[in-house]
């Protein structure tokens, strides 16, 4: 295995030389004499439904790109967000399943009942069947659909895949997080298995490719084999820059002189990305879509602070409910753009792009009610008011209900011991427990130390159940107000209880033993038969009698699928 990563490694770096110093910009690589011709013959810009190219990034902080002033090089990036619109009142939902589920329905994770924590590998569990879901949307409005990259909606059987979600097309894993370069995720000790698939099979032999430039070579290949006068829509969703730290030395390098040593690989892995996406513009331009095309750039969640990721100034960090959890990076790059270069300060959420695309693609939205998401391509391109004067950022029944919360506490309307969160118009309420609630600037130093603001959380948050802000007069979360407006507080609580009333069962099933990629090949992926998927559709864990039943089987395939494991995994070698 060792041997093969390596291999691999070279054959990427020996690639970043050339693929990914490509520059999209210079005349002489865009406008080759077979891109002159078809883009001549093409009609005036936005004559069909433009082609679609959404771009999430993973675990990336609100701080770490160049436009906010960050020490981390994002060129890319910057360079698309001047052109285009910036989105400076964005929000995501503070980890990952969450935002995704949210993407891909346009419906907040109370309405799918995945409203608490993500889908772990081994969970009979994913994004609910009766969902339809934006690329089906797409397919129907005639667009080609692709997926690349991190699905993380559940795979434990065959009906949960991207490639039954709505994907013609995916290269990705279906799990949360993996090597970069081997592609094995571990969910606990033993319990390892391969996680990189080509539409329903697994990918053996990409593996040893860094998954950045994997995925963006992708991209460029679907663009090259698709004809730019048939809408596509491809979604990227990046790995990058979730844990593990891992990126290639000659990024690493450029940041030799930050002490700290996870600040320094975080930093070479967004630089790695920027450049990806550099090259997926580059290929837009080179086949002719460009012209046609509406780039989406958004993270998925706040970054993660104790892995190099940087949220400030900011509260908070990924899986809290402060600013640093919800708040993303966003903007919109098009040339279909009519109001450019600018800063937009209209409330958008993430459910937003499931009707703004379909209605982009000129697709029926009237199949699907009750979506929780607004069109704002208006809002987006003409500078119009945003139809959106609040987000429900979740309520979770079964995170850990906070110590000092009661129903009292929330005028005998809310137990404010549950986790909750909301945002109406400029005013943002927290109940329960919202989280780890520091500020903590960039970490460049080799030796972070503590300070002031460590002390906040132990004199203030410990024995609190009730949050409210003036996010607009107020967005780095300082100056709590539910003690001095006790009638906003009795207002958004009224607005949760509101929301509770519309919330399906939470789904979040026990973990299977069955899901051990041992029983699989040595890979993660669909295990559940068709009966089992049907006695594992709700809430509940599976009944204990069918485990009994099943017991024996899994004995006996242990040992076959072991000794065909160790034939696959010298293979490789």
């Amino acid at each position: 295995m060792a041997v093969y990563a390596l291999t691999g490694f070279s054959l990427v770096s020996l690639l970043s030389f050339g693929y990914l110093s490509w520059d999209w910009m210079k005349p002489g690589l865009v406008a080759d004499v077979a891109t002159d011709t078809l883009e001549k013959s093409l009609p005036p810009a936005f004559p069909r439904p433009p082609h679609i190219i959404f771009i999430l990034t993973d675990d990336q902080g609100y701080h770490d790109v160049g436009y906010h002033g960050s020490d981390i090089q994002t060129p890319t990036l910057d360079r698309l967000a001047a052109e285009g619109v910036k989105l400076e009142n964005y929000y995501i939902q503070p980890i990952c399943t969450p935002s995704r589920s949210q993407l891909i329905t346009g419906r907040y994770q109370i309405h799918t009942g995945l409203q608490h924590s993500i889908i772990r590998p081994r969970q009979p569990n994913c994004l609910p069947l009766d969902q339809v879901t934006l690329p089906q949307k797409l397919q129907e409005a005639g667009y080609s659909t692709h997926m690349v990259g991190k699905w993380h909606l559940g795979f434990y059987k065959k009906e949960c895949l991207p490639t039954r979600r709505g994907f013609d097309t995916f290269l990705g894993s279906l799990t949360g997080n993996v090597d970069y370069y081997t592609y094995d995720n571990c969910d606990g000790p033993g319990v390892c298995g391969y996680d990189l698939h080509e539409g329903e099979d697994v990918a053996w032999d990409q593996s040893g490719k860094y998954s950045t430039f994997l995925y963006a070579q992708r991209v460029s290949k679907i663009l090259a084999s698709h004809s730019p006068r048939e809408p596509i829509f491809i979604y990227v969703a990046f790995q990058a820059v979730h844990t593990p730290l891992q990126s290639p030395k000659e990024y690493i390098y450029r940041y030799r002189s930050m002490g700290n040593v996870a600040r320094r690989k975080y930093a070479a892995m967004v630089t790695c990305m920027d450049e990806a996406v550099k090259n997926i513009t580059w290929a837009l331009k080179k086949y002719g879509y460009y012209d046609n095309s509406v780039i989406v750039f958004s993270t998925d969640n706040g970054g993660q602070t104790f892995s190099g990721g940087s949220n400030w100034p900011l509260r908070g960090r990924k899986g809290t409910y402060w600013e640093g959890g919800v708040r993303g990076i966003g903007f919109v790059h098009s040339p279909l753009i009519k109001r450019k270069r600018r800063t937009s300060w209209a409330l958008i959420h993430i459910t937003d792009w499931y009707p703004t695309l379909v209605s982009l693609a000129r697709g029926n939205l009237s199949n699907v009610p009750g979506l929780d998401g607004y069109n704002v391509w208006p809002v987006i391109s003409e500078g119009k008011e945003s139809p959106r004067t609040e987000i429900l950022h979740n309520i979770d029944p079964l995170y850990n209900h906070a110590k000092h919360g009661s129903l009292e506490d929330g005028f005998g309307i809310w137990n404010t011991a549950v986790q909750a969160s909301i945002r109406v118009g400029d005013w943002k309420l927290l109940t329960g427990d919202p989280g780890y609630s520091d500020w903590i600037p960039p970490q460049t130093l080799t030796n972070f130390p503590g300070s002031w603001w460590n002390l906040e959380r132990l004199t203030d948050g410990l024995r609190k159940s009730v949050w409210l802000f003036n996010i607009t007069a107020d967005p780095y979360e300082r100056y709590d107000l539910s003690e001095q407006r006790p009638d906003v507080v009795r207002s958004l609580l009224m607005r949760l209880v509101h929301y509770n009333r519309t919330a399906i069962p939470v789904r979040y099933p026990a973990e299977n033993p069955r899901a051990h990629p041992d029983f699989n090949g040595g890979a993660w992926g669909p295990w559940a038969s068709e009966d089992d998927a049907e006695e594992w559709e709700g809430i509940g864990e599976p009944s204990k009698s069918r485990n009994k039943k099943k017991k024996c089987k899994i004995c006996k395939l242990r040992s076959f699928f072991r000794k065909l494991n160790t034939r696959l995994m010298s293979n490789r070698i």
